[in-house]
């Protein structure tokens, strides 16, 4: 199978090249193919002519996207409606990587795919959210993959993030326990896309993170237990710890739709943060 894959240089898109070698991979970026320049997009796609496109291509650093909302719109929204427009009319199959951040927090259970997002409570998660919406739009085959609070090799990443703090002096640190998602791992959800990929028949949408749930002070204290740190993690609130874009509460993530198509479950969060430290390849 012929895949064009977008957003190739970005965390994700590394690892799924590794995990799509026994395809054509044709990569993606914003140098041969912006997603944002309708006209260039559509002449790649002519070119190439690939049976699906994996869209990774992203802005994903939630403050920023608070920040340049424009920006933010321009990638994740018309970026993502020109992908999804050109695999319509050159016949390509669409895999699009989203986001829990499309809810808005306040069910007290994990969402899952038959839950109407409103867009959330940030640009970014607003952003993603439009984008769904404009593949829903133009490209009837397709696939919108939701994942959530990401890390893998290279990074950027809470994990990293973390792993950084535990090689510095400082004992102690400060985490919001008052947020609570699926901690996942690249591995895990390039695994799964990889599924989906080769069973063509599947469309709609699919939550894709890992089993289990923690809050960002349960998930640091886990990372320094299994990098053996001393560090002494100190709960707090996202009120004592403002940040430029608020944050949904609850973001985790049900896999009703593996479930009911009998797919492979996703691994426990636990068990993939073990064996990606184990790895050793951060």
């Amino acid at each position: 199978m012929k895949i064009m894959l977008t957003g190739s240089r970005g965390m994700l898109g590394r690892t799924l090249v590794q995990h799509l070698s026994e395809h054509t991979v044709f990569l993606s970026d914003r140098g041969n193919g912006d997603i944002t320049n309708a006209q260039a997009f559509f002449a790649l796609m002519k070119d190439v002519r690939p049976d699906a496109v994996v869209h990774c291509a992203a802005m994903t650093t939630v403050d920023l996207c608070e920040t340049k909302e424009d920006e933010a719109f321009r990638v994740n929204a018309l970026g993502t409606s020109n992908v999804a427009a050109a695999c319509y009319q050159y016949g390509a199959r669409l895999l699009a990587v989203s986001t829990d951040y499309v809810f808005d927090g306040n069910l007290n259970k994990p969402y899952h795919e038959f839950d109407v997002p409103t867009g959330g409570i940030n640009v970014y998660g607003q952003s993603k959210w439009a984008g769904e919406q404009a593949i829903r739009t133009h490209c009837p085959n397709h696939i919108i993959a939701r994942t959530s609070w990401l890390y893998g090799e290279g990074g950027p990443s809470f994990v990293h993030t973390m792993l950084r703090l535990a090689d510095r002096s400082q004992t102690q640190l400060k985490v919001v326990n008052d947020q609570v998602g699926n901690p996942t791992s690249v591995t895990a959800v390039a695994v799964a896309l990889k599924r989906l990929i080769e069973r063509p028949e599947l469309v709609g949408t699919f939550h894709i993170s890992c089993e289990g749930a923690a809050s960002w002070c349960e998930f640091a204290r886990e990372i320094f237990r299994l990098a053996g740190s001393g560090m002494q993690v100190i709960s707090c609130t996202s009120e004592e710890y403002p940040m430029v874009a608020r944050r949904p509460h609850n973001s985790q993530l049900e896999k009703k739709m593996l479930r009911l198509y009998g797919l492979p479950s996703m691994p426990n969060w636990k068990q993939a943060l073990r064996e990606f430290l184990e790895r050793g390849r951060f």
